[in-house]
């Protein structure tokens, strides 16, 4: 993955030494050295990392996200994978694939919580397009609580094209509108499924939406329209896992 090679905050890094990525050095802060601190440090170790006890200025320069927990680790991050990988790993397990594209998210703490979520919900992957778009970085990592390390993300040059894709491939694609298309509690998603997620500011891009087998949205009841990007994919999720479960 294209990404700074740090990785920052305790749950983060933990997941990342348990996912088995190549972690070169772990930085931890000089005379903080917690249970919670040991236990990263003698795993990291076991792993072959270096592990370094540094001053906690040193962390805070370092630092991206400004909350690093008096930990941060580098990394060499995994590939991203494809689509059709995604798709080959759910059904090499027998399910139905379950995916989320990214059209355009900007925001790193938004794109993490949704792969967070994917990788809660046991989602198959998460489709992000390489331009206008949040990689996955230092926040993103994070903000997933090391999900990243768990969950297959493709990086796509164009979201039309992805879903073109995913529909040859016989995977029903749902864009997530505000005002328009069939309700969540109507719609069926037990079968092949792909949610499209818009972007913070404009939603989903025109050409994205007019690809898509179906528009659904979330009902609301306050005076709000619309949810934040990341928690309108954890409803669709948690939804279609619901469905599915009632099988």
């Amino acid at each position: 993955m294209e990404n700074d090679g740090i990785i920052e905050g305790r749950n983060a890094v933990t997941e990342a030494l348990r996912s088995g990525v190549n972690i070169d050095k772990v930085f931890i802060a000089k005379g903080d050295i917690d249970p919670a601190l040991r236990h990263i440090a003698g795993t990291a170790r076991s792993a072959g990392a270096a592990v370094v006890e540094t001053d906690r200025r040193k962390l805070d320069s370092m630092s991206i996200t400004n909350s690093h927990q008096g930990v941060i680790a580098m990394a060499a991050f995994t590939e991203y994978v494809t689509i059709a990988e995604i798709i080959e790993a759910a059904r090499a397990k027998n399910e139905e694939p379950l995916i989320v594209i990214c059209d355009e998210i900007s925001d790193p703490h938004n794109l993490g919580a949704i792969i967070r979520t994917c990788e809660a919900t046991g989602a198959h992957g998460v489709i992000i397009p390489k331009r206008r778009s949040a990689g996955i970085n230092a926040t993103v990592t994070k903000a997933s609580s090391g999900a990243v390390f768990h969950t297959a993300i493709a990086r796509v040059a164009n979201i039309t094209a992805a879903v073109k894709e995913l529909k040859k491939a016989g995977v029903w694609v749902f864009a997530a509108a505000t005002d328009t298309g069939d309700s969540l509690w109507e719609s069926d998603f037990k079968g092949a499924t792909a949610f499209v997620i818009g972007s913070e500011g404009s939603g989903i891009s025109r050409l994205v939406s007019e690809n898509c087998d179906y528009k659904i949205n979330i009902p609301m009841s306050g005076k709000l329209s619309s949810l934040n990007a990341s928690v309108s994919a954890a409803v669709l999720l948690f939804e279609a896992v619901r469905q599915r479960g009632n099988e």
